[in-house]
C-alpha cells in the first residue's frame, strides 16, 4: 500500500512538474526497455543503486496498470534472485517489494523460498519484517507448516517491525490455513500485550479472525480486554475493540452487557478524537438504545458540529442523520448548531445537516429550509440530491398538510438535469405520496404525466404508466389522463407502447364513458411493427368488446398472482424434462405479494410492483430440494416460511426452523449450529410428534450427516400435509451422536456416544399454507367470486387495543394480502374494512373482507369467498 501510494504520488507530481516546466522521470516508460535493463541483475557485481532503480521502474509499470507476460515476468523473476547476493538494505527491501507483486505473475516463484527464510530467521532486523510479509505471498498450505515455528518467534520478537509484519502476514495466512494459524493464539495473545501501537492493533485483530467463528469465544476476548487494567490502550486498537464490543453487543438483541455499556461511555472521554467518534457511533447504533444511553453521544457528536476540521463535522452530523430516524427528539439541542452548518463550504456537510433539520424539525420551520435547500441543490451531486429527496419524502408522510409545498419542490426537481438514480428517488417519492396521502393524489399524478413527456428512461415511464393506470380511472376526471398515455404509444420504444396500452385498457374496463374511445385508440395499435404491442391492443379489444367478467378481473384489472421470472422458471423446467401432462399454470410457484410502501425508494423501476417483489424475493428453495434425491420428487414449495428460532441464541446447539409447503407434505427445515469446539456432531437428526395425528410414523427424517463447529448442518422432517386443520402443534426434539475434539488440532474421537436436546414446539399455522396476493381492484375480483360458496362470522377481538393493531395482527394471522391499501390505518378509527386476498395451498383462491368497528374492544365481521367451501369454512373456523 506504501508502494502504491508512492508511486501514484510521483505520478501526480509528474503532471505538477510538466505544468511547471520540469519532467516526470519516469513519463513514458517502455515496459521492453525496462525488462531489458533486468538484465543487469546477471552482472558482477551488483550495482544496488542502479538494480534499485530498475526494480522502481517495474513497480512503476505494475501499479500504472502494464501488463507482463508469465514468460517475462518468469525470467525478470528468475534474475531478481540473483540480488540476494548483495546485503544492500535499499536494495534488498526494494527486492521484498518487487518479490510481493511479481508473485502474482511469475511461475515457479517458490525457488526464492529458502532465501527468504534465512533472512527471516537472520540477525539483521531490518530484513526480517520485510521478508516476512513477501514469503506471505508466495507460501502455501504445505509451506506454512515448514516455516510455522519462525513465524510463532517473529510475532513476539522484540522488534516492533517484524512483530507486526508477522502479525499482518497471518491475518492474511488465516483466511487460506485457518487451522494452522489457530495454533498461534499463545503467542498472539503474548503480542497483544506489546508495548507498539501497531503490533497491538494487529495482534487484536488476529485474534478476534481466529475466534470469530465462536461466539462466545468473541464475547469472552472483548470482556476480558475491557476489564484489563494497565497501561493504556493505543487509538487504533481502542477502536478496533469499540467495533468488536459493538458486534457483541448487536448478536445479543435481547440486553447489552454492563461492561460494554460501561465501556463505551469512558471512551467518550478519551484524549483521541477519533475513539470518541468511534464510540459514539457504536452507541448510537446499539439495539434498543434509550434516550438516556445516547444522551452523552448526541453531546459528543454535537461538539464535533462546531469543530474546524471538515472530516468530524461531516462524520458527526452523517451520524446525527442516522440517529434522527430513530430518535428525532434527541436530537433537539443539536438543531441550532446544525442551522449553522447549513452555509457550510463544504456542500455535503450542509446536505447531510439540512437533510436531518427536515426529520427532526417542526411543521413551522419547513418553509424556510426548503428554501434554503433550493439555493444549493444544483450545487450538489446526485448521490447527495437522493438523501434530500428521501428525507422530504419522511417529511412529507409526517406533515401531510405541507404536501403542496412539497410536491411543488419535487416537480420542479425532476425537470432539472439529473441521472437516471436521481430521478427514480423523485419518481418513487411522488408515487410513496400519492398512495399514502389522499390529497396528493391529482398534483401527484399531474407532475408525473408532465414528466412522461420528456423522460429518456423506458422503466421509468413503465413504472409511471402503471401507476396511472392504477390510479387515473378512479380519479374525479379519468379523461385527462388519455391523452398523456396515447402521446407514449406514439413517441416510445416498444417496451413502454406495452405498458401504455395496458394502462389504457384500464380506463376502458373501469371508466364506461371512456370505454369507446380508447377500444378506437386499440384498434389503431393493431398494426404496431411490434408482436407484444399488436397482441396486447388485440386482446384488450377482444375484452372490452365482450366484458367477460372473469377474464377482465384476471387480466386487466388485476395482475397474475405469480411474476414473470417464475413462469419462465416453470416453462423452462417444463421443457427441460419429459412431458408427462400438458402444462399446468396452477403450477407457477406464486410470490407473496409485497406492499408497495415497503418498496425501496430507489430501487423500484418496474412496469408493476408485483415484478420489483418477484425480483427481491426469487424462490431458493426450489434448487437446494433439487440437490436433495428424498426431497426432489416434491419439485417447488408452495410457499416458504421465515426462520422460526427453536432456541435461545446463547445456547450450545442453535437451531431454526423453516416450514415448505408443498401441494401434500410438509418440509420441515431445521438448521442447526453447534457452538462448542470440543464437539462433532454426527447422524444429526429431529424427532417430532403431534397429539392430533395418527401418520407421525410415517414421517420421513433426512439427518444432517455431521455438524462440525461453527459450521451450520440442516436436518430435514417430511410429513404429509393435513388440509383440513387450520393450526396444528408440534413437539420436537434433537438428537445426535457426540464425539469429543480437541479444540486446536481438530481431532476426534473414534467413538462417540449418543445425546440428545429439547426444542421450542414447532407451530404450522393458516398462514404457512396461504400465500397473500394483491388485488389492485378488489371490487371486481369480489364481484367475480359472486354466487361461490360464502362464510360470515362475528368475533370478539378482546385482546386487540385499536383498530391498527387488529388491522395488522389479522391480516398477519391468516396469511392473506391487505389490498387497495386497506392495510393502513391510523389508530384512532372507530371503524375500518380491510379487504384480503390470497391462495391456499391446491391453489384455492379466497377473498375475505374484514369490518372492524371498536366497541368496548375491537369486535369484526369476517366474511370469506372461495370456490372450494370447505377452505372458506376453515379460514372462517380459524379465527375463533
Amino acid at each position: 500500500k506504501l508502494v502504491r501510494s508512492v508511486v501514484k504520488m510521483a505520478a501526480l507530481r509528474g503532471k505538477k512538474d510538466e505544468e511547471e516546466g520540469h519532467v516526470n522521470p519516469f513519463h513514458r516508460l517502455e515496459k521492453s526497455r525496462v525488462l531489458q535493463e533486468a538484465r543487469v541483475f546477471h552482472e558482477m557485481p551488483i550495482n544496488p543503486k542502479h538494480c534499485g532503480l530498475i526494480l522502481t521502474k517495474i513497480l512503476y509499470l505494475l501499479f500504472q496498470g502494464e501488463t507482463i507476460g508469465p514468460t517475462e515476468a518468469t525470467e525478470t523473476f528468475f534474475a531478481m534472485t540473483k540480488l540476494f547476493q548483495n546485503k544492500d538494505p535499499t536494495l534488498r527491501k526494494m527486492v521484498f517489494l518487487t518479490i510481493k507483486e511479481m508473485a502474482k505473475i511469475a511461475q515457479d516463484v517458490i525457488i526464492v523460498t529458502s532465501s527468504l527464510t534465512k533472512d527471516m530467521t537472520g540477525k539483521e532486523d531490518a530484513y526480517k519484517a520485510g521478508a516476512i510479509r513477501a514469503l506471505c505471498k508466495i507460501t502455501d498450505s504445505t509451506m506454512l507448516q515448514s516455516v510455522e515455528r519462525y513465524v510463532k518467534q517473529a510475532i513476539v520478537d522484540k522488534n516492533t517491525a517484524v512483530q507486526s509484519a508477522a502479525l499482518v502476514s497471518a491475518t492474511y495466512w488465516m483466511k487460506e490455513n485457518p487451522t494452522v494459524v489457530a495454533r498461534w493464539v499463545n503467542e498472539v495473545q503474548q503480542a497483544l500485550s506489546s508495548k507498539s501501537p501497531m503490533a497491538q492493533y494487529h495482534a487484536l485483530g488476529l485474534l478476534y479472525a481466529i475466534k470469530q467463528r465462536d461466539r462466545l469465544a468473541v464475547s469472552k476476548l472483548v470482556i476480558g480486554q475491557i476489564k484489563q487494567s494497565g497501561a493504556p490502550r493505543p487509538p487504533h486498537a481502542t477502536c478496533l475493540l469499540i467495533r468488536l464490543a459493538s458486534k457483541v453487543a448487536a448478536d445479543e438483541p435481547n440486553s447489552v452487557d454492563k461492561a460494554i455499556l460501561d465501556f463505551l461511555d469512558s471512551c467518550l472521554r478519551h484524549k483521541s478524537e477519533l475513539v470518541i467518534y468511534e464510540a459514539a457511533r457504536a452507541i448510537v447504533n446499539l439495539n434498543g438504545v434509550t434516550a438516556r444511553e445516547l444522551a452523552p453521544a448526541v453531546s459528543v457528536l454535537q461538539l464535533f458540529l462546531s469543530s474546524p476540521k471538515p472530516t468530524l463535522r461531516f462524520a458527526a452530523v452523517r451520524t446525527l442523520s442516522k440517529v434522527a430516524t430513530s430518535h428525532p427528539a434527541a436530537l433537539k439541542t443539536c438543531n441550532l448548531d446544525m442551522e449553522t452548518l447549513i452555509t457550510d463550504s463544504n456542500r455535503s456537510i450542509a446536505t447531510l445537516a439540512i437533510t436531518t433539520l427536515l426529520k427532526t424539525g417542526n411543521e413551522n420551520s419547513i418553509d424556510r429550509l426548503m428554501k434554503q435547500i433550493q439555493s444549493f441543490m444544483t450545487e450538489i451531486s446526485d448521490e447527495f440530491k437522493i438523501v434530500v429527496i428521501d428525507a422530504i419524502r419522511t417529511l412529507c408522510l409526517k406533515f401531510p398538510k405541507k404536501q403542496s409545498g412539497l410536491m411543488s419542490f419535487l416537480s420542479a426537481a425532476l425537470r432539472e438535469e439529473g441521472g437516471a438514480d436521481y430521478k427514480r428517488a423523485i419518481v418513487e417519492t411522488i408515487i410513496s405520496l400519492v398512495e399514502n396521502i389522499p390529497e396528493a393524489k391529482e398534483t401527484g399524478l399531474a407532475h408525473l404525466c408532465e414528466f412522461i413527456e420528456d423522460c429518456e428512461y423506458p422503466a421509468l415511464l413503465t413504472r409511471v404508466l402503471y401507476l396511472i393506470g392504477l390510479e387515473g380511472p378512479q380519479s374525479p376526471q379519468p379523461g385527462r389522463y388519455i391523452r398523456h398515455i396515447y402521446n407514449r404509444i406514439i413517441l416510445e420504444c416498444a417496451v413502454v407502447r406495452a405498458a401504455a396500452i395496458s394502462a389504457l385498457a384500464r380506463f376502458g374496463a373501469i371508466c364506461p364513458d371512456l370505454r369507446a374511445n380508447v377500444i378506437t385508440l386499440l384498434r389503431r395499435c393493431a398494426f404496431d411493427t411490434d408482436d407484444e404491442v399488436r397482441d396486447r391492443a388485440c386482446v384488450f379489444i377482444s375484452l372490452l368488446e365482450t366484458q367477460p367478467p372473469a377474464l377482465m378481473s384476471k387480466l386487466v384489472l388485476n395482475a397474475l398472482p405469480f411474476s414473470a421470472p417464475n413462469l419462465e422458471r416453470a416453462l423452462s423446467d417444463y421443457l427441460a424434462g419429459p412431458a408427462a401432462a400438458p402444462f399446468d399454470i396452477a403450477a407457477v410457484p406464486l410470490e407473496k405479494a409485497a406492499p408497495r410502501a415497503q418498496l425501496p425508494v430507489v430501487e423500484a423501476a418496474s412496469a408493476a410492483p408485483a415484478a420489483a417483489a418477484a425480483a427481491a424475493a426469487p424462490v431458493v428453495a426450489a434448487p437446494v430440494f433439487k440437490a436433495i434425491p428424498a426431497l426432489a420428487h416434491l419439485g417447488v414449495p408452495f410457499k416458504t416460511s421465515p426462520a422460526v428460532g427453536l432456541t435461545e441464541s446463547e445456547t450450545e446447539y442453535v437451531v431454526k426452523c423453516v416450514k415448505h409447503v408443498f401441494a401434500e407434505h410438509v418440509v420441515f427445515q431445521f438448521d442447526i449450529t453447534n457452538t462448542l469446539n470440543d464437539q462433532l456432531l454426527e447422524n444429526v437428526r429431529v424427532h417430532m410428534d403431534c397429539s392430533d395425528r395418527d401418520d407421525m410414523k410415517s414421517a420421513q427424517l433426512i439427518p444432517a450427516p455431521v455438524v462440525k463447529y461453527g459450521e451450520p448442518g440442516t436436518a430435514y422432517v417430511v410429513l404429509p400435509l393435513d388440509t383440513a386443520a387450520a393450526s396444528e402443534i408440534f413437539t420436537a426434539k434433537l438428537e445426535f451422536v457426540v464425539k469429543d475434539c480437541d479444540p486446536e488440532t481438530g481431532e476426534c474421537d473414534e467413538t462417540g456416544y449418543p445425546d440428545s436436546y429439547s426444542l421450542e414446539d414447532v407451530e404450522l399455522a393458516l398462514a404457512d399454507k396461504m400465500v397473500g396476493v394483491d388485488k389492485p381492484n378488489f371490487a371486481a375480483a369480489w364481484q367475480e367470486f359472486e354466487g361461490q360458496p360464502e362464510h360470515a362470522d362475528t368475533f370478539s377481538l378482546a385482546s386487540m387495543g385499536n383498530i391498527e393493531e387488529a388491522t395488522a395482527k389479522i391480516a398477519a394471522f391468516l396469511g392473506m394480502f391487505p389490498c387497495e391499501r386497506s392495510g393502513k390505518v391510523s389508530a384512532d378509527k372507530t371503524s375500518h374494512t380491510i379487504f384480503l386476498s390470497g391462495v391456499y395451498v391446491g391453489g384455492h383462491e379466497v377473498l375475505a373482507q374484514a369490518r372492524l368497528a371498536v366497541d368496548n374492544g375491537v369486535s369484526m365481521k369476517l366474511t370469506v369467498r372461495c370456490a372450494d367451501e370447505t377452505v372458506a369454512e376453515l379460514v372462517t373456523a380459524s379465527v375463533g
